[in-house]
């Protein structure tokens, strides 16, 4: 995606893009803020009619600069902004945290004592999607660009607690499960330094904001209200993913 002719042939001939970067995968802010305006500008060179651009809230402006380290979070919305004064029909699907980390990053483990544990950084409501569902919220958006352009689809199938989570778990899996609270520098022993210097920039994006910000909810419900095909809820994800322990 660091190739700008690349780009345009492989757009040649496409009516819609749907765009989507990866931070993670350099850690850069700058480069997927780069990626993000190329794919836009093949878009438009190529004469497509509309772009998706798979964004996320700009937590610095969310957060009157409180939270100014979500890096991964203000390029994709950098983009976003960028794409808005481009001479092409867009919108922006704003995916909320994947159900799938709870497969691997967050499943909950054996402590010492032969105790599944569930061990979250956060307290508060976090919205989840399982990202599979990708296509059901984009359905809309191609079906009638016109009405969608410049519309951001804030993409979840609900706000649930670490505890909600936990008792689906109990309830399908029969297995008893406990909830603890660590600190993220506890929890992130394991994880390599960069990625966890990006979430320690970005604490307090669930507990104080809700991850989407403070019209989250609204945005949430006014977006479920388009789609025909309701998304994937947690207990019908944790069902599809058994065996879990």
């Amino acid at each position: 995606m660091d190739d700008q002719p690349s780009l345009s042939a492989a757009l040649a001939g496409s009516s819609a893009v749907f765009a989507m970067t990866n931070f993670w995968e350099k850690g850069s802010a700058e480069v997927e803020v780069a990626q993000g305006k190329g794919i836009a500008d093949a878009a438009v060179a190529v004469g497509a009619e509309i772009i998706i651009w798979s964004s996320l809230p700009n937590v610095t402006e969310m957060s009157n600069g409180k939270i100014s380290g979500a890096k991964h979070c203000d390029s994709k919305a950098e983009v976003e902004a960028y794409i808005r004064t481009l001479p092409i029909k867009s919108a922006f699907f704003i995916p909320a945290g994947y159900m799938q980390m709870m497969t691997h990053m967050f499943k909950p483990k054996l402590n010492d004592e032969d105790e599944l544990v569930f061990t979250v950084t956060w307290s508060g409501y976090c919205p989840l999607i399982d990202i599979t569902d990708t296509g059901k919220f984009i359905v809309p958006i191609l079906l009638s660009p016109d009405k969608y352009h410049g519309k951001r689809f804030t993409a979840a199938t609900a706000y649930y607690l670490p505890a909600d989570l936990v008792e689906v778990w109990k309830k399908v899996t029969g297995k008893e499960i406990k909830l603890s609270q660590a600190s993220l520098e506890a929890w992130g022993q394991s994880l390599p330094p960069e990625l966890l210097s990006v979430l320690k920039d970005s604490a307090g994006l669930v507990d104080e904001y809700q991850y989407f910000g403070p019209r989250g909810q609204e945005d949430l419900n006014w977006t479920l209200a388009q789609m025909d095909d309701p998304p994937t809820t947690w207990e019908k994800f944790v069902e599809a993913n058994e065996p879990w322990f």
